[in-house]
């Protein structure tokens, strides 16, 4: 189940990938500006943020197995629409249903995963988990361009759409809803958000922390293309493999919470570590340097991710059962809330100034998120809580 929902998310990651990959096709080929093809490349993110709690809600009523079946065959039908569309306006209407139907793995497939692991391996299990974004990524950025170039923009979602009827098929197979018992759900009937401040925390930590990941992946080959006159194809597999190594770096993390005993505190280091990359690799764009810059900009890449499957665990074990669905929709709502907007706003900033400055301003939220990570000992009484109402064991 682990493995079907890597490669689920990874797919839908492809499918909301696509438009950022496809913008120096929009760019160079149609003639659209970059402010307007950040547009396309955001409307995916803006159509999750509209369904991801309500995703949520019915993952916790209906269970993971009929959530993703559902929403994975309507995620596949919406592809198959953008692909027909004609327009700006009706593509973008359709890029943001497949974000919207798109939404239904990522609460679900978290679910699933805190539902059949224990706290001991969680983290390891999680962190597998968050591979699939880096994963999909990588793969939509080797593949759309090219993809785009021979095919042109229906080619490029097609093969997002292939993917996920693929997953439908291995989810209908595979995915078995983990067994909690009745008198266990039955318990848990508080709300978690008006126990503590903990979860709000946890979210907007991670809002500020997805703004240099989604910048690095979105326009990371722009910069390559634009700034240092490298070919799609170089600057391709250079942003897929910092996609992979940071797929390594997630799970370095989730081995690193569970040997800790704590989701949390690594975290701040991850910030603190990822503030000062971005302003290397600034540095090196500013020098023109554009071997040095490639390098950090892997480093970053890597860093920047690593804290997902962190936040995301401990969002499911604080939540508990019957309000993880909810819990990790609101997560990823404000994470995604964040990446929608992102992209025009970004794309006006680099016009403006440059992709080097635009990376030194970005690395203010890395900064800014430190001191709002909760500290371990609230973690650990609101997890405890949880863990005695709901029976699931804290990890925090």
């Amino acid at each position: 189940m682990l493995a079907v929902m890597v490669f689920g998310q990874a797919s839908t990651t492809v499918v909301t990938a696509t438009p950022a990959f496809l913008i120096p096709y929009l760019h160079g080929v149609e003639g659209m500006s970059l402010a307007g093809a950040g547009v396309l490349a955001g409307a995916p993110s803006l159509g999750l943020v509209l369904t991801l709690i309500a995703w949520g809600a019915l993952t916790d009523r209906f269970g993971e197995r009929r959530v993703l079946l559902s929403g994975l065959t309507l995620t596949t039908i919406a592809v198959v629409a953008s692909m027909l569309a004609e327009g700006f306006v009706w593509l973008g209407i359709a890029l943001v249903a497949t974000g919207a139907m798109s939404a239904c793995i990522n609460n679900a497939s978290g679910r699933l995963i805190t539902g059949w692991f224990p706290a001991d391996r969680r983290g390891l299990a999680m962190g597998i988990r968050q591979t699939c974004q880096p994963i999909g990524t990588a793969v939509a950025a080797l593949a759309v361009p090219a993809l785009a170039n021979s095919w042109g923009i229906f080619g490029a979602l097609a093969f997002g759409g292939a993917l996920t009827l693929l997953s439908v098929i291995a989810c209908f197979f595979v995915v078995i809803d983990p067994q909690i018992a009745a008198k266990k759900l039955a318990a848990v009937s508080s709300n978690p958000y008006r126990e503590s401040g903990t979860l709000a925390r946890i979210h907007a930590v991670s809002v500020l922390l997805v703004i240099p990941q989604f910048v690095l992946s979105s326009f990371g080959l722009v910069w390559f293309v634009i700034g240092f006159g490298w070919s799609e194809l170089a600057a391709g597999a250079l942003v897929a493999a910092a996609q992979l190594i940071g797929a390594g770096g997630r799970i370095a993390a989730g081995v690193w919470s569970d040997k800790a005993g704590s989701r949390l505190r690594p975290i701040r280091i991850i910030a603190v570590a990822c503030a000062a990359l971005l302003m290397l690799a600034a540095s090196f764009g500013w020098a023109d340097w554009a071997i040095p810059a490639a390098i950090a900009y892997v480093l970053v890449s890597c860093v920047s991710v690593a804290d997902n499957g962190l936040a995301f665990t401990a969002v499911a074990e604080i939540a508990g059962p019957r309000w993880s669905g909810r819990a990790l929709g609101m997560q990823n709502t404000g994470q995604f809330l964040a990446s929608g907007l992102l992209p025009p706003a970004v794309g006006a900033l680099i016009a403006l100034l440059g992709m080097p400055a635009t990376l030194a301003i970005v690395a203010i939220a890395p900064l800014l998120a430190v001191p709002l990570v909760p500290s371990g000992a609230d973690a650990h009484a609101t997890a405890t809580r949880t863990a005695k109402s709901g029976g699931r064991e804290p990890a925090v």
